[in-house]
């Protein structure tokens, strides 16, 4: 049985060698010393524990405490899971999912009761799981209920640029949930297609590209939405260039070729943010899967005049409709190549919508081994996809029906959790925003696992186990050990205050 909501309730709230010596003195030494790892020691200190385990009615549920005690030189027979704070990494952005069309739509559908229970479970940090990054489009995309622009036909001068058509729905869809996140969400937007008659083949839908002629009418765009949102009290902290450049789809699509997107950053949608006073916006380029990434990357950020106006670049997850596993791989390149450029997961969902396997196990897995995978990799934001669709697994224009972590029945008015809700909710519930990410392995495969420390010193384990077995384990930190088991099919994250 799908799990419901209330079983959140009870959970509390987090209070959350030595250099060669110089043979001469006129030698200058090669660089500043690398600084001492951060003192941290476990000793007294307790982990509480949070699981979610198939075949039980587990779902974040408070697994009580774990003591930690001395703990010596671990051997190759003990499975462990190693975390050491004193060797931090990334920072978290944040952790969200999309407000698009289809998800504000479905919403307006429900009793109230139900939207105030949909609010409080995705952005009440205590009461829920604590979402606070978001993602919307520009105009339309396939979960929308049909196509639509903001501007008349053949409008390059914007005259007619109004955002009426989502004052149904969005715009008041995003507010709830702005005030449901206590006021604040980082929000970013993307663009699936300019209006059709930007474009080679005349049409939002199909692919297509961006006429010369139309590039500043284009970029334009982009500041036009962005300070239009604004003025309706919507802040918007960044946007990306394209979603899924290389993809020719039936629904909202255009291609941009990596020279075609370098050339249009540095040309116009750089320039023209800056002249229109959003230079301070974080530019994300590629936003599409991560089978391109590195080469998306380089051939943007390798030209200075484009890398200077790109904070980072994003990436989804569909390269796996080839037949490939997650390639984690790929980020770790671009991490290792442009360490000051940022990674961002901006979308991923379970496609082929079947409401007769909300239940699958399997849903709440693969966001468990791309978050962790993805986080592992140096990516300092994660964007879920719809954060809510029917039971259809729309409206979507389209047919592209698919699956969200949370699927209202609009027909009997009531929210069905599919465990991929919590599952995400191991992550976004317990590291917060500004956490830094720290060292953690595990000697044994079947335990994946990452760990941050979060603003107020508290310390978040995630351990997953996707295997058939049971696997019992010691929690080591610097020389301090505490045992416990990750169930077979299970996720948990061990809070450490």
């Amino acid at each position: 049985m799908s799990q419901k909501f209330p079983s959140l309730l009870f959970l509390s709230a987090l209070a959350f060698g030595p250099a060669a010596a110089q043979k001469t003195p006129a030698a200058k030494p090669a660089g500043p010393a690398k600084p001492a790892a951060a003192a941290y020691s476990a000793a007294g200190k307790t982990a509480h524990v949070f699981a979610t385990v198939q075949g039980t009615s587990q779902r974040l549920a408070d697994a009580g405490d774990l003591k930690f005690a001395p703990a010596a030189q671990p051997l190759e027979t003990q499975v462990c899971v190693f975390v050491d704070p004193g060797h931090a990494f990334q920072t978290m952005l944040g952790i969200g999912g999309a407000l698009t069309d289809a998800s504000a739509e479905t919403f307006a559908k429900l009793p109230k009761p139900q939207q105030q229970e949909f609010l409080k479970a995705y952005y009440s940090p205590s009461g829920g799981i604590g979402y606070t990054l978001g993602r919307t489009s520009i105009h339309s995309s396939d979960f929308s209920s049909g196509s639509y622009t903001y501007v008349e036909d053949k409008d390059a001068a914007l005259k007619s640029f109004s955002v009426q058509h989502d004052e149904q729905f969005r715009i008041p869809f995003i507010k709830q949930v702005m005030a449901a996140a206590g006021g604040k969400l980082t929000l970013y937007v993307s663009p699936w297609s300019p209006p059709g008659w930007m474009k080679t083949n005349g049409e939002m839908l199909h692919g297509g590209k961006l006429l010369p002629q139309y590039r500043q009418a284009w970029a334009d765009y982009y500041v036009k939405f962005i300070k239009t949102y604004e003025q309706k009290g919507i802040p918007i902290w960044g946007l990306s260039v394209q979603n899924e450049p290389m993809a020719t789809q039936k629904w909202e699509s255009c291609i941009f070729t990596g020279e075609e997107e370098r050339d249009f950053i540095k040309g116009y949608l750089g320039p023209t943010l800056a002249k229109g006073g959003l230079g301070g916006k974080k530019l994300i380029a590629w936003d599409h899967n991560r089978d391109l990434l590195f080469q998306r990357a380089s051939t943007v950020l390798d030209d200075p005049e484009a890398a200077k106006y790109v904070w980072g670049i994003g990436y989804h997850w569909y390269e796996t409709w080839t037949g490939s596993s997650m390639l984690f791989d790929n980020e770790r390149r671009v991490h290792e190549a442009f360490p000051n450029t940022n990674l961002i997961f901006t979308e991923g969902c379970k496609e082929s919508f079947d409401l007769a396997k909300v239940d699958d196990w399997a849903l709440g897995e693969k966001y468990g081994n791309s978050m962790i995978g993805d986080f592992n990799a140096g990516t300092v934001g994660w964007t879920d996809w719809n954060v809510l669709l029917d039971e259809t697994g729309g409206p979507n224009h389209v047919g592209n029906f698919c699956f969200a972590p949370i699927i209202a029945d609009t027909k009997a008015g009531k929210l069905i959790y599919t465990n991929a809700y919590y599952y995400i909710g191991h992550f976004s519930k317990f590291i917060r925003p500004g956490a830094r990410r720290i060292a953690a392995t595990a000697n044994r495969d079947a335990l994946q696992t990452t760990a941050y420390r979060n603003p107020d010193g508290s310390v978040a384990v995630v351990v997953m186990n996707q295997t058939d077995k049971p696997q019992e384990f010691q929690l080591w930190m610097r020389g301090q050990g505490t045992k416990t088991k990750a169930a077979a099919h299970s996720i948990m994250t061990l809070v450490v205050n």
